[in-house]
């Protein structure tokens, strides 16, 4: 899978906990959760639990706290996608 696939699975996970709906379009890799996205922190948390299950992946704390924009949280989805490849 790769970046931009991960861009669009990651939009459709945080479409529906997000009310902008013009900086949802334009989704990026700079794109920040909180400041450009409105997202709350009790959000945030949802939106890792539904990367977890739409990738079968598990997101550890340390990497849970540095998903706070679309490159970070890309990376991170992209590390435990290899790392479970290489099961």
């Amino acid at each position: 899978m790769n970046k931009e696939e991960i861009i669009e699975a990651l939009k459709t996970i945080i479409e529906p906990y997000s009310e902008e709906v013009t900086a949802l379009a334009h989704i990026d890799e700079n794109t920040d959760f909180i400041n450009d996205l409105k997202i709350n922190s009790a959000n945030l948390v949802d939106i890792v639990l539904d990367v977890e299950e739409k990738f079968n992946i598990e997101i550890d704390n340390d990497s849970m706290a540095k998903m706070l924009t679309v490159k970070a949280t890309t990376e991170i989805i992209a590390q435990k996608l290899e790392a479970n490849a290489g099961q």
